[in-house]
């Protein structure tokens, strides 16, 4: 790690609050998208005329936060468990909406400059991979089927465009409780008729201790963690309406969990190409190649009932994976009032896990591979038209071939008299098929102030190669992998009104879903004994494997407020209610009717912001209610309420000191409660001091 220190620390950070504000449209190298405040730079083509029927929010970048906490303030939006990326496992951290979860494969599509992020092995998210990088804005589409985007949108889409505007240098450097700190930084320069942006970002800390205090051991321990990355991006005129753009970023991310044998890390590489013509006249299109290069690794301790000690139960030392794709998108000239787009994509995900278990101390008896590959391709098109400058009608569809591939399971031993032998050595069949599946909308300015709409769409998501081929424990906890997982298909249908008067904007959206062969872990007995797939469950521990479900039926509402109240002030607040239930007849008829795990029925947040001269302060405030660790329902994480704030001031229009405070009470925030009643909590109160400078 001390090579990342050396690269990052010449470049010291970037000032998150300069990396948040809106451009001028004469100096940007992208076209500026007009939309209520802020304004975003849109790197690829413009934003489809067509997403005036879906329910979207832009969110921008809070103070200091990191990304993934920022999108906290999207009600309704969550990741698998509370905790974060300081303290979580990543295999822990995909995103969902709507109540579509059921286990950590992401069921939102998360793009970055139109680049699917999801890890191409288990489909979570590296946020700190995006630390590194300087973003002007983030926009939130809820709702499944974001056809052009391509197979994964179950429950919505986030966009993350990258910053793309005049020259701009942005440093920022902050230090924090328990030895925190972070430092960001990005220059942007023009060269030529093109531009180079070079930014990086490194941050430590010496951790909290997870468990709880009153269940805590000898074994327990702080959760260091420490995260770099550096990212590139040039954009260069091919001609007068083309440019090429060019992204490369590079992370790594180490943490631990609290005990010995509980350390993670994980690095990658990605890449992308993409031309772009914005020929207003004429044709419009978009090509796009990109490559993912990821390697994760974790190792797993069983700790005693009386957390006194650790023993080392499995490492996976290895998960190198790929992710590969391109996408194309032409729109013809067809004038003001139509806007057709065709296109196509194909995505590559392969990958192996390579693991070491049933260890005498520290020397491992047995080893597993497993692995495998993936392919979508699919075509798309979808018409908008604009009969009259109140009305919007969209429609579209896709068709997607999907593949399964190469999947196999080998276990050897490694130790004593059986060393070399074989014990067992699957090889899966191939499979395919077609997936159909398209979007519709309407919307409607009933007047100046209040415009309506609606919503269907059908979407679908391919198990990852973690769902299909990987065991894993967690503590006393053993799942079984499903090489014969099907894929998830979605529908759902919405409608929402949204009133607009200037400095007011009120948003709502009633919204029901329907996922089909919903995939997750199912319980199917309890320890002590021997299952398939997994081998020995302890006493206390239970045994699951991954299912599809019959499916998971959906429905609630979402509301946000926007409001400019006062001179300086503004408040933020959002709500959503989802109620979701599992339909499960069969072997999992016992979670017939339950909640999906990880699953709330309650979000809410609110926030003010406050702006007066060179002073700035602003508080968010965001509630869960309760939600439960398990498939079936019997350990309730309880509602969690956390408070952050912060304050700057400006000094000479260029440099800023700032105060910024997590969980300013200190809430102990259950994250996860395992099969012997250990709760795990998230980060506790975590105050920073920090200054930045920009221009």
């Amino acid at each position: 790690m001390k090579k990342w220190l050396l690269i990052a620390w010449p470049l010291l950070a970037a000032a998150s609050p300069l990396w948040g504000q809106s451009v001028d449209n004469q100096q940007a190298d992208e076209i500026v998208i007009a939309e209520p405040r802020p304004e975003i730079v849109v790197t690829g083509l413009p934003i489809a005329a067509g997403d005036a029927a879906y329910a979207i929010n832009v969110i921008p970048l809070q103070t200091g936060a990191r990304l993934e906490n920022s999108l906290r303030n999207v009600a309704g939006l969550q990741q698998f468990r509370r905790s974060d990326a300081r303290s979580s496992s990543p295999t822990s951290q995909g995103i969902t909406m709507r109540g579509l979860g059921g286990n950590a494969s992401s069921r939102v599509l998360l793009t970055l400059d139109g680049v699917p992020q999801s890890d191409p092995f288990g489909g979570w998210v590296s946020w700190p991979a995006y630390d590194a990088i300087p973003i002007d804005a983030v926009r939130v589409k809820r709702g499944g089927g974001a056809g052009a985007d391509g197979p994964g949108a179950l429950a919505g889409t986030i966009e993350l465009f990258s910053a793309s505007r005049s020259d701009f240098l942005n440093l920022e450097a902050a230090y924090g409780s328990r030895s925190s700190m972070e430092a960001k930084a990005a220059l942007s320069r023009g060269l030529g008729e093109g531009r180079v942006t070079v930014s990086g970002s490194y941050a430590r800390g010496d951790g909290f201790i997870p468990i709880i205090k009153s269940q805590r051991g000898a074994a327990d321990r702080p959760a260091p963690y420490e995260q770099a990355g550096m990212a590139l991006r040039a954009v260069a005129p091919i001609s007068d309406n083309t440019k090429l753009q060019a992204n490369l970023h590079a992370f790594t991310d180490q943490r631990e969990r609290g005990f010995a044998f509980s350390d993670n890390q994980n690095s990658g590489v990605d890449a992308s190409l993409q031309i772009v013509n914005r020929d207003y006249n004429g044709w419009q299109w978009s090509a796009l190649g990109y490559v993912q290069m990821r390697n994760f690794a974790s190792r797993f301790g069983g700790v005693s009932d009386d957390r006194s000690s650790a023993v080392l139960t499995l490492d996976q030392y290895a998960v190198p994976s790929t992710g590969l794709g391109a996408r194309f998108e032409m729109r013809p000239p067809l004038g003001d009032r139509a806007e057709l787009r065709i296109g196509g994509d194909w995505r590559r995900t392969s990958g192996v896990t390579k693991e070491n278990f049933f260890f005498t101390g520290t020397v491992p008896g047995r080893s597993r591979t497993a692995g495998g590959r993936t392919d979508t391709l699919g075509a798309f098109a979808e018409l908008t038209l604009l009969p009259t400058d109140t009305l919007t009608l969209t429609a579209g569809g896709r068709a997607d071939h999907w593949s399964i591939t190469r999947g196999y399971r080998r276990e050897i031993n490694i130790g004593g008299t059986l060393a070399g032998s074989v014990r067992s050595d699957d090889r899966f069949a191939n499979r395919s098929g077609w997936e159909g599946t398209g979007r519709a909308g309407i919307a409607f300015d009933a007047s100046n102030t209040i415009k309506l709409r609606a919503a269907a769409y059908m979407g679908w998501r391919l198990p990852t190669l973690n769902e299909l081929y990987r065991p894993f424990r967690a503590g006393a906890d053993a799942t079984a992998a499903n090489e014969a997982l099907s894929p998830e298909r979605l529908k759902g249908a919405e409608i929402g009104a949204q009133y607009s008067d200037g400095d007011y904007k009120i948003s709502a959206t009633a919204f029901v879903n329907r996922l089909d062969g919903a995939i997750a872990n199912v319980t199917q007995g309890r320890g002590p004994g021997i299952y398939p797939g997994v081998g020995f469950v302890a006493a206390g521990g239970t045994y699951r494997r991954r299912q599809n479900l019959d499916r998971i039926n959906s429905k609630g509402i979402e509301v946000d407020v926007k409001a400019y109240i006062l001179s300086g002030v503004k408040l933020r607040a959002g709500y959503a209610y989802v109620d979701a239930k599992v339909a499960a007849p069969g072997m999992a008829s016992a979670l017939n009717g339950l909640r999906p795990a990880q699953v709330p029925q309650h979000f809410a947040n609110a926030g003010v912001d406050y702006r007066n001269g060179n002073f700035e302060l602003g508080a968010d405030l965001r509630y869960t209610s309760r939600q439960f660790e398990d498939d079936a329902n019997t350990r309730a994480l309880g509602a969690a309420v956390t408070v952050d704030a912060n304050a700057t001031y400006r000094i000479g229009g260029k440099v800023r000191v700032e105060m910024r405070a997590e969980n300013i009470m200190n809430k102990a925030v259950a994250a996860a409660i395992s099969s012997n009643g250990v709760t795990e909590r998230t980060t506790p109160r975590t105050v920073w001091f920090g200054v930045s400078f920009g221009y």
